[in-house]
Order: structure tokens, then sequence, then C-alpha cells
């Protein structure tokens, strides 16, 4: 088996949390589920910006609901969703 690029678009609960904390939050949390490529800051409207994860994770099932539910259980995040998944 390979490993899959997966990119996967986070927002926070509101415009008023901060992105730099909330980045390293989840950062800490997925280190020992995946491999972090890059995280960048996407605008999204009206103040709102969503952190973009580009992360490598072994393509096994399973493997990027957990990434997803361990992202989604950090404080100020309201939402993940998968944008891209790539064979590698």
């Amino acid at each position: 088996m390979g490993d899959v690029m997966v990119l996967l678009r986070v927002l926070p609960e509101s415009v008023d949390i901060d992105l730099e904390s909330l980045k390293n939050d989840i950062t800490e949390k997925i280190k020992d589920l995946c491999k972090i490529n890059s995280v960048n800051e996407e605008e999204i409207g009206f103040g709102l910006k969503a952190l973009m994860f580009q992360v490598i994770v072994p393509d096994e099932e399973g493997k990027i609901d957990r990434v997803e539910d361990a992202i989604s259980s950090v404080k100020n995040v309201s939402q993940v969703d998968t944008r891209d998944i790539s064979l590698i």
C-alpha cells in the first residue's frame, strides 16, 4: 500500500478565533496520525478564513476519517471538509 495526500479545509467557529493558535492545536492533535505537508489560510468571506491542511496518510481504510474526527474534536473547530485526495 502507498500513501495518499489529502487536502482538508478546517473552518473555525467564528472570525474571532486566533488561527495561529487553532493551527497549533490541530497540528498537535493529528501529528501521530499523519504527516503534515503544509498549512495555509484561505479567505472565505466576511472576515472568515479557513485553514487548509495538506497531509499525507497511509492508504488504509478509515485513516482519513480518523484524521477528520481528530480535527473535529479540537476546540473552536466548526467544520472539517475533505477537499481533495491524491494517491502519491
